[in-house]
């Protein structure tokens, strides 16, 4: 995920590689500075997967897949992280955690997980889920006006109309 001032934020979890291949002793969250240097913020996590800034980039939130829960940090003008707390929680009996993640000009979050695409308010209400025809993986607004919600999935791809545009991405 780029901020807008050059900074990218990213999540390192350890998929595909075995227990034994792992490199680091932590799942982090990282920032790379504007001027290259790299910053771990984070290492509180499961498995770091899915991100997304709020739109005036004072949250960033994160998803923590194997808890099935999104974290939100607040960020200062320099890009560090100033707060750490739980947004939400995905309870559901279904198959899938989070993973990724976007959101609108409002601020409302999308983000795949069990059943479909959880919505939520800004406030941390999740407005309802949208389920599709199969489980989720990823997702990302598209066309020209950002009021198409592209959605990966195991074999197929789908789209979901939205109310508000997405974020445009940097």
């Amino acid at each position: 995920m780029v901020r807008s001032d050059g900074s990218v934020y990213f999540t390192d979890p350890p998929y595909g590689i075995s227990e034994k291949e792992r490199e680091l002793p932590h799942n982090g969250l990282y920032r790379i500075a504007p001027d290259g240097a790299l910053h771990l913020l984070e290492t509180d996590f499961g498995r770091p997967n899915g991100l997304a800034f709020s739109p005036d980039e004072s949250l960033l939130y994160v998803d923590d897949s194997p808890r099935r829960e999104i974290r939100v940090f607040g960020v200062n003008s320099q890009g560090q992280l100033t707060s750490d707390r739980l947004f939400a929680t995905l309870e559901s009996p279904e198959e899938g955690s989070p993973d990724g993640m976007k959101l609108d000009v409002a601020g409302n979050i999308y983000c795949t997980g069990p059943g479909g695409i959880w919505i939520y308010e800004p406030t941390g209400t999740l407005v309802g889920i949208a389920a599709g025809p199969e489980r989720p993986a990823n997702l990302a607004f598209g066309d020209a006006d950002l009021h198409t919600l592209y959605i990966t999935a195991r074999t197929g791809l789908y789209s979901l109309r939205t109310q508000y545009p997405g974020l445009p991405v940097f």
